[in-house]
């Protein structure tokens, strides 16, 4: 589907002010610097000029351009970069991440229940799961939508952290936990219609999906995390062996 198809679920302006903040953003026009004429932008994209007024009249409110009558318009500043998450690819490490981080979290939901599925060879499931549906964010801005799933007779030690912190650093403190393995995979998709609403973004805005399995020492799933992240908002390193 083309970004400007008829058929696409989000309005061609927002469209359109997203493909002109990623060229302001990457530097083809820089701070002071004037944007194509109107007329050159409804060339190049095929769309219509009222379709072009509205994506500056969006970058304008965001403060990014300054549309003067006769003068064009002009980048006044660049996209703020929202405050990026890392991604680890060590338990240790991602428990460490999310120890220093503290963000505030929304619950939607909470209460027993399964997962609808686990992943393919990832474990036994344990009697009773305790779930937790909530959003996250940070200085106001909502970067992602978890589901949780851990044991119910681990959440039982620790309900209000639980309840309160990120699970990942209250679970690698209770001695009692046994991790035997750990496991996370990532795939990029677009926003499905609940999540949206959750997120406050647009249908079609790209996210990253994350699963999350531990299982103890006789392959029992004790937890399980299936999160959407705003796309944005994540950064996925890994060392390349040589």
């Amino acid at each position: 589907m083309s970004v400007f198809s008829p058929d696409h679920p989000s309005p061609r302006y927002w469209r359109l002010a997203q493909l002109l903040r990623q060229r302001i953003e990457k530097g083809l026009w820089k701070t002071g610097e004037h944007l194509p004429k109107l007329e050159d932008l409804m060339v190049e994209f095929d769309v219509a000029r009222v379709t072009v007024r509205q994506a500056i009249a969006l970058l304008s409110q965001e403060g990014l351009v300054s549309a003067v009558r006769g003068k064009g318009t002009i980048v006044q500043q660049l996209p703020k970069r929202p405050n990026s998450l890392r991604l680890e690819t060590s338990l240790l490490e991602m428990a460490d991440a999310y120890r220093n981080d503290q963000p505030t979290l929304t619950l939607i939901d909470e209460g027993l229940a399964q997962p609808a599925s686990f992943p393919a060879g990832s474990g036994k499931p344990v009697a009773n799961y305790h779930h937790l549906r909530r959003v996250h964010s940070r200085e106001g801005q909502r970067y992602c939508v978890i589901s949780i799933y851990l044991d119910e007779t681990i959440f039982m030690r620790a309900p209000e952290r639980f309840r309160q912190e990120t699970v990942i650093p209250v679970l690698l403190e209770m001695p009692q936990v046994k991790i035997r393995r750990a496991s996370q995979t990532l795939k990029i998709s677009v926003v499905d219609v609940e999540t949206s609403q959750l997120l406050g973004v647009p249908m079609s805005t790209p996210v990253a999906e994350v699963v999350r399995v531990f299982m103890g020492p006789k392959g029992e799933i004790l937890y399980m995390a299936e999160i959407t992240y705003k796309a944005d908002f994540i950064r996925f390193e890994m060392e390349l062996k040589v």
